[in-house]
């Protein structure tokens, strides 16, 4: 049997909310009932935002992986801690 639950939240909040299930495809109804079924079953509430770097991170992220990719600014394989030393001593 299914039943209507009314809450009260931020116009903004669920407008985002309704965006984000729908760019994944689900419905924000199936996205609640989720939410209220761990919340259920794990008696507890967490709240996270996922970690993300900031702008100039960001940037020198994107040209770390071009030069990997170009193969560039890296350092050759070493086989030996003393080795590794005489490199960066060089």
């Amino acid at each position: 049997m299914k039943t209507m639950l009314n809450i009260k939240t931020d116009r903004k909040l669920k407008e985002e909310a309704q965006k984000t299930a729908k760019a994944l495809g689900l419905p924000l109804s199936l996205v609640i009932n989720q939410y209220l079924k761990e919340f259920i079953h794990e008696r507890r509430v967490e709240f996270s935002e996922p970690l993300a770097p900031n702008v100039k991170t960001q940037k020198l992220l994107e040209k770390i992986k071009k030069d990997i990719q170009k193969r560039k600014n890296l350092s050759p394989v070493f086989s030996s801690a003393d080795e590794a030393i005489k490199h960066l001593n060089s």
